[in-house]
């Protein structure tokens, strides 16, 4: 299968609608790996389930109830793509590893996080050998984004940074 060059989605959260550009071109894995779960109806009702305002939100893998969805083989990290992790941009989020661990570079699936600020950090090496792969931009909808990263969180379980009230992913469709 071919990866489009440039494919928009759309979100419809439960505090409205944002709307990515997927960049084909420079991230063709990790647009296909997206777009597959888009296809697939995954993202329909998870939740953003770690918003750290400053930071980034994160989405893709958890039910309003914290569950798991169970997800398909992690790819290829595409972190040298050129994109970087500014503002509004979308990346994969992965196992993130405080050591070296070259295991943790290549293991996002189907979960994901929209930069809130500029997270240049992102864009370096972590000790485990990677960084984080952007693979495309919040096109319409920012507003969402900044009222999402504004929620109240605390703890569910061992997860931290949990909205109180969840934000609902209703469903995710190409556009």
């Amino acid at each position: 299968m071919t990866t489009p060059t440039s494919t928009q989605v759309s979100l419809d959260t439960s505090m409205g609608t944002i709307v990515l550009e997927l960049d084909g071109k420079a991230a063709p894995i990790s647009t296909a790996n997206f777009l597959s779960y888009v296809d697939s109806g995954h993202y329909d009702g998870t939740i953003f389930h770690r918003v750290i305002d400053g930071f980034m939100i994160q989405g893709g893998g958890f039910t309003p109830k914290m569950d798991q969805k169970p997800c398909g083989k992690p790819i290829k990290n595409e972190w040298q793509n050129g994109l970087k992790n500014k503002n509004y941009t979308v990346a994969m989020a992965r196992l993130g590893d405080r050591r070296p661990n070259p295991s943790t570079v290549d293991s996002a699936t189907a979960q994901f996080f929209i930069n809130v600020k500029d997270n240049s950090f992102l864009d370096q090496p972590q000790p485990d050998g990677g960084a984080y792969a952007v693979f495309g931009k919040v096109v319409k909808g920012t507003e969402v984004v900044d009222a999402i990263r504004k929620v109240p969180t605390g703890n569910s379980g061992h997860h931290g940074d949990v909205p109180r009230t969840p934000v609902v992913i209703n469903k995710v469709t190409r556009l």
